[in-house]
This record gives structure tokens, sequence and C-alpha cells, in this order.
């Protein structure tokens, strides 16, 4: 599977059964080549002239299931790693 094929699958949480959106991103370990986090952009937000404002680094160990078309995680977003951009 290539990178570009990730990023049109639709990330779905299935703790609450809410759609983050779409792949972004892929953090990889440059040493091993393994796949240690996919990010996922958070909702555009109006005030900050719809700029993405956090985006969810959901690590390898939280992705449950690949399908073919929705890629499903297992993630407590209180708890997720948000990073936040300007």
């Amino acid at each position: 599977m290539r990178i570009s094929d990730l990023k049109t699958k639709e990330v779905i949480n299935i703790c609450d059964c809410r759609r983050l959106g779409y792949v972004g991103d892929v953090d990889f370990d440059m040493d091993t080549g393994c796949l240690l986090a996919i990010i996922v952009p958070g909702p555009g937000c109006f005030c900050g002239f719809l700029v993405r404002e956090k985006e969810y680094v959901i690590p390898f160990c939280d992705i449950r299931q690949v399908g073919p078309d929705i890629i499903l995680v297992n993630v407590d977003l209180d708890k997720a790693t948000e990073k936040c951009g300007i």
C-alpha cells in the first residue's frame, strides 16, 4: 500500500463512531521504515480564516483495521495527541 492510497481513506473512530477526516500525512521511523502514526487534520476554524488549528496524531497501535474505503481507529480523543498550528 502506498501513502497516496492512505490519503484517500476516511478515518472513523470506533469509540464514538465519529468521522475524524481523511489521512493528511504519516509518520515513519526512518531507520526501520515502520509506520509510527497517521496524522489527520482537525476541523477547520472560521475565526482562524478556515485554517486548521489542530491535527490528530494517531499511533499505529490504535489503528484497528484498514479497509478499502475507511480506516477504523480506537482513540480516546480527549487523550489523543493534538498538535496546534498557527
